[in-house]
């Protein structure tokens, strides 16, 4: 190393002279002081390597300059560490339910009661009239009973909870038949297969990726199966030359021969949706007056509760799943269950559920009226951001997290196009903001 190099590196204050400088500055208050070193260490240690291989005399003209551009760098980080992780943020991606951005929101009536009920000790696991310990889903069963008709419920954490809890219990050791245009990919690379190989079920692959049929599901039967699966491919659509065995049609094969039918209706929903335009979605109710056993499905997507895995149908089966060992490895906390319990509640009244549940609002929202809104920021923008060229597009948005897939959401858009040409770059700069601001990207 130079020696120019030398002196410029003993310019760099040491750690215990930039954290006492940081304690005097005001976004330093409130910092927990082992928070605070750390990241003027890390931050120190970045600028060391930096001007060790490549720095310039004006980059480090004098100790009083390098420490302001140490104590700016130390900020920045820190507004990223020292505040929340998981706060609001805006979704302008077009997407209803963006995974990344916590899927459904949460109607204001679940949030109220999270601040009203839970902020202390609460009502969980006990019966206030015996005082006695009682099951922590007994609400939750009595509401979905009347929504959906089923016998019994109980709920997990998600609905690949659900289906390898549901299999682990019904099917261990033994066989399960599967059409193979149902054998879905869930996010995060989660399959099917995997999951029911988790669960020690063994897969009976039927039919053909794009036509299953009856006699499929009757030759695979044997001694050694345990029940019939049928999936909803809910984040993908299989078109054309196309044939599925209908829900009833299943049942009664299943029955015929003493086994469960298992129901997973994916994303799920407690109300036809084609009142809206929307592609025809099976819903909880419509599964169990089929005749299914089981049926499985997120809590939140179409439902627009928590996460969540919901489990309905006959009692005696929702029982041995109770008893599972692995439920409780599986169980719900009670935020979970008290916003589950608010938005179960609204939909008792569904008129009132389409006013109070977000995800049912954006879903029926009218163009016109986003296109107003799209008015709006499109000219409180243009009157602040320069030479950007701002406009308001038709476009789509999509429900997202693998529900209705293929299906398209007119709507009103605002396109910016950025004077720089570099929309990664805006993009950047709206997600460094507070809240951030998560848009897309298209077309440039």
């Amino acid at each position: 190393m130079s020696s120019a190099h030398q002196d410029v590196l003993r310019l760099i204050p040491s750690v215990d002279a930039l954290v006492q400088q940081a304690t005097t500055q005001p976004w330093a208050a409130g910092v927990p002081r082992l928070l605070l070193t750390e990241t003027v260490r890390e931050v120190i240690q970045i600028e060391r390597a930096h001007l060790s291989t490549s720095c310039t005399e004006t980059e480090a003209r004098d100790r009083q300059t390098l420490a302001g551009r140490l104590l700016g760098e130390t900020q920045r980080l820190l507004r990223q560490r020292a505040g929340p992780y998981y706060r609001r943020a805006i979704n302008a991606t077009g997407i209803i339910l963006h995974t990344g951005l916590g899927r459904a929101v949460l109607p204001k009536a679940a949030v109220d009661r999270i601040g009203q009920e839970l902020s202390g000790y609460s009502v969980l696991q006990v019966d206030v009239e015996t005082g006695k310990r009682s099951r922590r889903d007994t609400r939750i069963e009595w509401l979905l009973q009347r929504l959906t008709g089923a016998e019994a419920a109980t709920v997990v954490n998600n609905n690949a909870a659900a289906t390898m809890l549901v299999l682990n219990t019904v099917a261990r050791g033994r066989e399960v038949i599967v059409s193979r245009g149902q054998l879905v990919e869930i996010g995060g690379s989660f399959r099917l297969p995997d999951v029911m190989a988790l669960s020690g079920a063994k897969l009976v692959e039927v039919g053909t990726t794009n036509k299953t049929h009856p006699r499929d599901y009757e030759r695979a039967i044997n001694d050694n199966t345990a029940a019939i699966l049928r999936v909803h491919p809910s984040n993908y659509r299989i078109e054309g030359f196309t044939a599925e065995v209908p829900l009833d049609t299943l049942v009664q094969i299943a029955h015929d021969r003493g086994l469960p039918l298992i129901d997973d209706v994916g994303a799920g929903a407690l109300m036809d949706y084609r009142r809206f335009g929307l592609p025809a979605e099976p819903t909880l109710p419509d599964s169990i007056r089929a005749g299914a056993d089981l049926v499985l499905s997120s809590a939140d997507k179409m439902i627009g509760g928590a996460q969540g895995g919901i489990i309905i149908g006959q009692a005696r089966l929702v029982e041995v799943i109770r008893k599972n060992p692995l439920a409780r490895a599986l169980r719900v906390d009670k935020i979970t269950l008290s916003v589950l319990e608010t938005t179960l509640m609204l939909f008792l009244d569904p008129e009132l559920a389409l006013r109070e549940v977000p995800t049912l609002g954006m879903m029926q929202r009218p163009v016109a009226d986003v296109g107003e809104q799209a008015e709006r920021i499109a000219a409180a923008l243009r009157a602040r951001a320069g030479a950007d060229r701002i406009a308001v597009i038709d476009g789509f948005s999509q429900m997202g997290s693998g529900s209705l897939p293929g299906h398209d959401l007119p709507t009103r858009l605002v396109a910016i196009e950025p004077a720089d040409g570099d929309p990664d770059g805006l993009a950047a700069r709206l997600r460094a903001g507070t809240p951030p601001v998560f848009a897309r990207i298209a077309h440039g």
